[in-house]
């Protein structure tokens, strides 16, 4: 059986691009006829709304207080190959019900372990903070993915990200691997974009090569219910997505053996 992928795409800074680099990169790999899970961890749920899915039935808040199985709230999207497992505003609630349980880091781990056997990545789309549902995704993740915007106060909050990432390889999980920083929203006419781009490559060695355009097409999908690669398959930002893909699987390819099932001491941010 081939090897399962587990992906956090995380920013605590907002209006980035982390749903967009999500959707867009799920449906970029379901292309290839890699079986792909998009995990709505954010309690806007809009990755949920972006792929035309609907909480109607269990949600990942369900799953995470163990009222559901995450195959029950599994839904299958438009795009071939392409399922979600949706939120709901119920989200909001979890890190409150979930604080007072000692295993309350590893509680998306372990829904997770019967599930993404029948998978070949999952990518996790993480809400705009560095609370405990984005640490239960760093916790149940091979690797982290970061998108930032090319603006200079996305950087400064880049640095908060690394480090929290940080104290969940030392404290949490030791086999957590941050496989790249993710350039999005790049206005080439700009210098602004121009050298934020190019100091995201001098400090982060592990920049992806992709960097992800200003678009108003990938602006227009979501209202569609759709993801770019389905909207408009022969745009800037489908082609982007494709290439980033590329890339994200090469990296994939070569991380160690997944360490998800160890267990660790449990941290909080």
């Amino acid at each position: 059986m081939s090897r399962v992928h587990v992906v956090a795409v995380a920013n605590q800074k907002g209006g980035v691009g982390k749903t967009t680099t999500t959707v867009n990169l799920a449906a970029a790999s379901a292309e290839t006829g890699r079986r792909t899970l998009v995990i709505d961890a954010d309690a806007q749920a809009n990755a949920t709304s972006a792929l035309g899915a609907r909480a109607d039935g269990p949600s990942l808040y369900d799953v995470l207080l163990g009222q559901a199985a995450l195959t029950d709230c599994v839904v299958a999207t438009s795009w071939p190959g392409l399922d979600v497992a949706p939120s709901s505003m119920d989200l909001v609630a979890a890190e409150m019900d979930l604080a007072r349980r000692d295993d309350r880091e590893f509680i998306l781990r372990g829904a997770l372990s019967d599930t993404v056997s029948a998978y070949d990545l999952v990518l996790i789309d993480c809400g705009p903070s560095l609370g405990l549902m984005t640490l239960n995704a760093l916790a149940a993740s091979d690797a982290a993915i970061a998108p930032v915007q090319c603006e200079y106060l996305a950087l400064e909050g880049l640095t908060a990200l690394l480090e929290t990432i940080r104290r969940v390889q030392t404290n949490l999980h030791p086999g957590l691997q941050l496989l790249g920083v993710v350039a999005t929203m790049y206005d080439g006419r700009t210098r602004l974009s121009q050298e934020v781009a190019a100091q995201l490559r001098e400090h982060i060695p592990s920049t992806f090569q992709t960097i992800v355009p200003r678009s108003i097409r990938l602006s227009e999908a979501p209202s569609h219910q759709r993801s770019i690669i389905e909207y408009a398959p022969a745009s800037r930002g489908a082609e982007a997505y494709r290439e980033l893909a590329g890339e994200l699987w090469d990296r994939l390819a070569a991380l160690p053996p997944s360490t998800r099932g160890g267990a660790a001491a449990g941290v909080s941010a």
